[in-house]
């Protein structure tokens, strides 16, 4: 399905296809997210015995689970500046982490202020009705036996499975602290990506297939289209391969000696989706290539039917003008045979150079 928003490239093939909005982003402009009417909190909290799941009524609620024994996880589903400050002033979150919690379009990255170790990143979604890949901006926060989670979408998640693992006695995530929990809640993310390349890349191929059968003006769009859910798709998953990296020589106290294998992992996986969004770019460039190739090559074919059809009217064309000449005295003009000669001949020379061509394989 094509966008709306592509129709008027449709009509007029000249017409600018947003690329604006694909490629600016500008950190200091002021936000212009739509704040939450409302928020949930959901608790998280957990030992190697016990796990607790609670759905709280507000912020406040909150406060209690800052100096406890059990690794507690606060996950906030929609954003919210006066909710997000109540919080980040009880849980001691420097106003720098507050204001990158609150911005849009945040370049991922990883900060350490105060004691916490904080990260922002894109979440990404795969639609199916528009073909395209839809962003969520996930911040992070990891303090010491707690780690505080926000996220703009409340319908969609990718942490329910991490939430069942929690469930499961003695699993890894429950005999571990808060910082497995920061390293599980990255994976998933990292994770997700994959689901959404396998996503493209059925689109991509759907594309070669479309290019070679029937190539139009609605395929030029719609490779338009896929190359910019592609600059996206970099433009989100390049600078984790930074975020993760940067976890590892941060050397931070809240990061275990034992859970950095864990995040080297996560470092494996992101540099190779990494490189398969680059492979990604690299086949739609090629799918422009093919698709200028296929064009170029129907248009050769219309030029030489032309052409053949060309050169077989051509002795019609010589014989009439010949026999239609104001001369009086012309070869066989009063032969009572003349013209049927001179029709035979217009059909017999086409017949014998399309059996001609047929010999040298010209079509």
């Amino acid at each position: 399905m094509i966008k709306k928003s592509y129709i008027s490239y449709l009509l007029n093939p000249l017409a600018s296809l947003s690329t604006k909005k694909v490629l600016q982003v500008n950190p200091t402009i002021a936000s212009n997210r739509k704040e939450a009417t409302d928020i949930a909190v959901f608790l998280v909290e957990y030992n190697n015995e016990n796990c607790i799941f609670k759905k709280l009524e507000n912020i406040e609620q909150s406060y209690n689970h800052l100096h406890t024994k059990e690794i507690s996880w606060i996950n906030i589903d929609g954003i919210k500046k006066t909710e997000v400050e109540k919080i980040s002033g009880h849980f001691g979150i420097h106003p720098l982490i507050v204001e990158d919690i609150l911005s849009t379009g945040h370049r991922p990255k990883t900060d350490q202020i105060n004691g916490l170790l904080f990260c922002v990143l894109n979440m990404l979604y795969f639609n199916e009705k528009d073909c395209s890949v839809e962003t969520e901006q996930i911040s992070i926060v990891l303090g010491k036996d707690f780690v505080i989670s926000f996220q703009e979408d409340a319908s969609r998640d990718v942490f329910n499975s991490l939430r069942e693992k929690i469930k499961i006695p003695n699993s890894k995530v429950r005999q571990n602290g808060a910082d497995f929990l920061f390293y599980t809640l990255l994976d998933s993310i990292v994770d997700h990506y994959y689901i959404v390349m396998e996503k493209l890349a059925e689109k991509i191929e759907e594309l070669e297939e479309d290019i070679i059968k029937h190539a139009d003006n609605r395929t030029l769009i719609k490779i338009n289209m896929l190359r910019k859910e592609m600059i996206l798709l970099k433009r989100s998953i390049g600078p984790v391969r930074d975020l993760i990296n940067g976890i590892l020589k941060s050397e931070n106290e809240l990061i275990e000696l034992k859970t950095e294998k864990y995040f080297k992992d996560v470092f494996d996986h992101i540099i190779q989706a990494n490189d398969l969004a680059e492979n990604y770019r690299d086949m739609m460039i090629n799918l422009q290539d093919l698709y200028m190739s296929h064009v170029n090559l129907k248009q050769n074919e219309v030029m030489k039917l032309m052409a053949i059809v060309t050169c077989l009217l051509a002795p019609a064309t010589v014989i009439g003008a010949i026999f239609g000449m104001n001369f009086e005295q012309i070869p066989m003009l009063h032969n009572k045979w003349g013209f049927g000669i001179s029709v035979a001949l217009m059909i017999f020379i086409p017949i014998w150079m399309i059996s001609f061509f047929k010999r040298r394989k010209w079509f």
